[in-house]
């Protein structure tokens, strides 16, 4: 059997924090709607790497299950009621400021205008997206998406410019 693999993003950056770093699990809605768009948050300004754009969610509290720390999550960041939560995918990511284990699920109904309650940016979004900067860890999830999606070209901002031709 082999070890889950572990996303590093900005390798290049000190880790911070104790050398055996907690691993610090998070809930993330992948808010889907019927004509395949999906939501995209950009995280508020008092966080770390405040700006980047990432799909909603955020920390389980002591006791909570995957689904009732998204169900919490996203009333709190966004006012809205969850309806059916779906277990898609986990992906851990080593940020130099934390070590966190990313539970994604589908959700495709809910209830409730979005509200920014945090001061973020909203966005719906196809592939490829067109905001950026992308937070690393919403990198697997567009790759995901668009495996599923049969969409064979890049799928965000960084991807894109790299196939861009080099004005000289």
């Amino acid at each position: 059997m082999t070890a889950p693999s572990v996303l590093v993003a900005d390798p290049d950056l000190p880790r911070t924090g104790p050398q055996m770093r907690s691993l610090v699990d998070v809930a993330v809605g992948v808010l889907l709607q019927a004509d395949g768009r999906f939501l995209l948050t950009s995280r508020p300004h008092d966080k770390v790497y405040a700006g980047y754009w990432e799909f909603p969610g955020g920390k389980f509290e002591p006791g909570e299950t995957v689904e009732h720390a998204l169900r919490r999550e996203l009333h709190e960041e966004l006012g809205i009621a969850l309806g059916d939560v779906v277990p898609w995918k986990v992906e851990t990511v080593d940020y130099p400021h934390a070590l966190v284990r990313l539970h994604f699920c589908k959700v495709e109904s809910w209830s409730g205008a979005l509200q920014m309650r945090e001061g973020q940016d909203c966005a719906w979004e196809q592939l490829p997206v067109q905001v950026r900067p992308v937070l690393p860890g919403t990198v697997p999830v567009l790759q995901w998406l668009a495996l599923e999606r049969s969409h064979a070209g890049p799928t965000h901002g960084a991807a894109l410019a790299a196939q861009m031709p080099s004005a000289t």
